[in-house]
């Protein structure tokens, strides 16, 4: 274990030509980020999910019931033994051919069938109440946190001029609130990464998981080897479209159309102009270049920026969807208003239409193609987008 430990904490992986770790020790002069301060996260991020807790109870809930938002999930499915057993040890989704052997078993006709499938299926998804308690408490969170980084950031001169980020380096010293701020954003994605088992389940949980994944990384890595500068650029530049997007959501759920479609809006031109053009232009210019020219480079560094090209990939994918779900809006608008909610039918949850429209489909294939299609007429995001434009809603 030794050796393993030395090996991984190799020198000439982590930090720069002619730098030791034994440089970067604290003195009473000089405090620097030590890797041993990153344990921290694991219990905070326990604290953090119980204070979530308290506060979807507590806080989120209220707020919730007093915008009328109702507490009832979807209408249960009528209780039967064989399709039930169906459901839970064969498939959720029946093709044709099962459907039609579960009609004659139980002489009910196919549509009642395919009826109890999607009722039982969006039996399982959570309530809306639910959900905005959850969005309520991203939303709190991520504006703290973003107006906590505005504040600290205005601050330095690191914000006005990226090349300070690489000046000194690095011999760059760590302040309490520099320190409170990493400790604190690592934490919160350490805890989304335990409650999303437990959170709702949603089509892009694979791609949330690794976007958790790449930004845990991301503020290990920048921490170890003394890159907080430029990271607090990156924490405070992702919070502001995850401030919005959940903005949006809670006015989804309580109804608020009009304001929901604005959100929406200002959430799409922020999410695109922070994530495709400052970002590249601000964030990757100065990690590739500038620190190039000023530090060099040297074996983390590379890493840390393949983890950040990772990053601006994902960002390329949920800007597609983005603008795929605008698209959409805009032309179910030609015939109607505006309504980025009417895309589709919640895809980030994976919510089934449940309408009894889909029944009045003369042929059950031409039914099941209506469900699919309610389903899949676009893709869910980062937390960024709901079904339908901020429908809900990693």
């Amino acid at each position: 274990m030794a050796g393993i430990l030395v090996w991984f904490w190799n020198e000439r992986f982590w930090l720069p030509h002619n730098v030791t770790w034994a440089d970067l020790k604290n003195t009473e002069d000089a405090t620097f980020p030590q890797a041993e301060d990153l344990y921290l996260a694991i219990p905070l991020a326990f604290c953090i999910f119980m204070i979530r807790l308290f506060f979807e109870r507590f806080i989120a809930k209220p707020c919730a019931l007093a915008l009328k938002i109702q507490a009832s999930g979807p209408r249960k499915a009528q209780h039967n033994a064989i399709l039930e057993k169906v459901f839970t040890s064969i498939t959720k989704h029946p093709d044709e051919k099962r459907l039609e052997g579960l009609s004659k078993q139980l002489d009910w006709d196919v549509r009642n069938i395919q009826r109890w499938f999607r009722q039982r299926r969006n039996q399982e998804k959570p309530s809306t109440l639910t959900r905005f308690c959850e969005s309520m408490w991203k939303f709190t969170f991520n504006l703290y946190m973003f107006t906590y980084g505005v504040r600290y950031l205005k601050k330095t001169p690191w914000l006005w001029n990226t090349r300070q980020c690489w000046y000194n380096y690095p011999y760059q010293q760590l302040t309490t609130d520099l320190h409170y701020y990493y400790i604190v954003d690592l934490s919160f994605y350490w805890s989304l990464i335990f409650s999303q088992f437990m959170d709702i389940k949603r089509k892009d949980f694979p791609i949330m998981f690794l976007h958790h994944i790449a930004a845990i990384s991301l503020i290990t890595f920048s921490y170890v080897n003394n890159m907080v500068r430029v990271g607090t650029l990156v924490m405070c530049l992702h919070d502001v479209a995850d401030v919005l997007v959940e903005a949006a959501k809670m006015a989804n759920y309580s109804k608020c159309q009009k304001l929901c479609d604005l959100l929406f809006v200002i959430f799409a031109l922020v999410f695109i102009i922070a994530r495709l053009c400052v970002f590249p232009l601000w964030i990757l210019n100065t990690t590739m270049f500038e620190s190039w020219e000023i530090v060099g480079p040297y074996p983390s560094w590379w890493v840390f920026n393949m983890l950040l090209l990772l990053l601006q990939t994902l960002h390329l994918f949920w800007a597609y969807l983005i603008i795929k779900i605008a698209c959409r809006a805009i032309s179910k608008g030609k015939t109607g208003k505006w309504n980025p909610l009417h895309v589709s039918k919640d895809v980030r949850s994976d919510i089934e239409s449940s309408s009894d429209e889909e029944d009045s489909v003369p042929r059950m294939k031409n039914a099941q193609s209506t469900s699919v299609n309610g389903i899949k007429s676009a893709n869910g995001m980062n937390g960024y987008l709901t079904g339908a434009a901020c429908t809900e809603d990693h």
